[in-house]
């Protein structure tokens, strides 16, 4: 992760309802993008791009069911230590879809350091699941504390990685999960055999994944068999689950 330069940061927002606004909200994905390590200056004009394409394919399968789709825009582009500022800004945004909302379940979907502060910021009260792709996670580090995952008892949590991610290390987030996994069964990993970390190679597979999921999470609509195996698999199986070519088409019962 690289290290940016300073400049003030504003306050935090919620981008608008990708798609079509459904006619009455029943539940509620916030998009949170990607960044840097270290850096005070306003994230750049295209972050939000890293997100949109997932946040388009779950606001078209979720919209008959009630789904409000939102980018959350933070106010700096670095995480910076134990400021952990896209924390922060996730569970403002979390607060404002209850303010605009009221009690509807929310989904928190990262990825890279937004994965981060999904999994972070997943004890919120209003959250009921998180799916973090890609996500970057700090290494194991003696002299600091490891990345808390109590926060995460009674969510649902699915992490998806490629095998080939030079950006982000996919072994870190098994560790993360390994752990997660201890404190709160609903916890599931899927690798993405030869992809980057963009997953563009899979990119239909990873976002019909992650619409099963949130579908099933905020909605109670049935999982597709894999997904439900990799949640009720012992680790390490259900951490280290391929995703399959084709799923999506040929998954569900």
């Amino acid at each position: 992760m690289a290290q940016q330069g300073t400049a003030g940061p504003a306050g935090p927002r919620l981008g608008r309802v990708i798609g079509t606004a459904p006619s009455a909200v029943s539940g509620v994905v916030l998009l949170l993008p990607g960044g840097c390590e270290t850096s005070t200056r306003r994230p750049w004009p295209l972050a939000a791009g890293t997100v949109r394409a997932l946040g388009r394919r779950l606001a078209q399968d979720g919209r008959e069911a009630g789904l409000a789709t939102h980018v959350v825009h933070y106010r700096c582009r670095g995480w910076n230590g134990a400021q952990a500022q896209p924390a922060e800004d996730t569970a403002w945004a979390a607060d404002e879809v209850v303010r605009r909302y009221g009690d509807v379940p929310v989904c928190l979907a990262g990825v890279d350091m937004g994965g981060r502060a999904a999994l972070r910021t997943g004890g919120h009260p209003a959250v009921n699941s998180v799916l973090a792709i890609a996500p970057w996670l700090p290494e194991d580090d003696v002299a600091a504390p490891p990345e808390p995952v109590k926060q995460l008892v009674g969510r649902r949590v699915l992490i998806v990685h490629g095998t080939n991610d030079e950006r982000t290390d996919p072994e870190l987030s098994f560790r993360f999960a390994e752990r997660a996994k201890k404190a709160n069964r609903d916890v599931c990993r899927f690798e993405v055999h030869s992809d980057g970390h963009r997953l563009h190679q899979h990119q239909d597979e990873v976002q019909a994944l992650a619409s099963d999921f949130v579908r099933g999470t905020l909605f109670g609509t049935d999982f597709a068999r894999p997904l439900e195996d990799a949640l009720a698999a012992p680790p390490p199986l259900g951490l280290r689950m391929p995703l399959a070519c084709g799923f999506g088409r040929v998954s569900r019962r």
